[in-house]
């Protein structure tokens, strides 16, 4: 099966009553996980973005107290694992501060990693690209908050070598 345009859907859907919407939610959510999660964030926290990042932060702690630290392959797998949850979580929220701050809390958490990742090129280069990343977002953002996160940003980056 083909699937219709975003324009075409959003046409049909002018056509339900509220609960007939509401009971293709219903059904989306019970399909995939993912559907439920943005559900989810829209309904209960899309109204504190501040709630909904410590949360994903908490979740991210958990991942690394899990983490296998055994080889250093095993922890640029999961360092990956968590990039993929950061990415999937901020694609509900839509908000590039929101991203920002949950890439500079990973930052955070690779430089003052144990064992260092000054020890592995391949964890070196992550760390590195993702402080690529977020200075090209933070372009895109208001004055104010391009310097506040500059700030950490540049906290990063000088203390990379240590």
């Amino acid at each position: 099966m083909k699937a219709v345009s975003l324009k075409e859907l959003k046409d049909e859907l002018t056509n339900f009553t509220p609960s007939e919407l509401r009971e293709l939610c219903l059904r989306l959510a019970r399909f995939k996980k993912e559907n439920k999660e943005l559900l989810t964030y829209l309904l209960f926290e899309s109204s504190d973005e501040t709630l909904y990042i410590e949360s994903i932060k908490k979740e991210i702690d958990e991942q690394i107290v899990l983490m296998n630290r055994s080889s250093y392959y095993l922890i640029k797998k999961s360092f990956r694992k968590i990039l993929r949850t950061i990415r999937k979580y901020s694609r509900y929220s839509k908000k590039k501060e929101t991203e920002i701050e949950l890439l500079l809390y990973l930052c955070t958490i690779l430089r003052n990693f144990s064992p260092s990742i000054q020890r592995n090129s391949g964890l070196q280069i992550f760390y590195v690209r993702q402080i690529d990343s977020i200075r090209k977002k933070i372009l895109f953002l208001h004055e104010d908050l391009q310097f506040d996160f500059g700030i950490v940003l540049n906290a990063l980056e000088n203390n990379q070598g240590k």
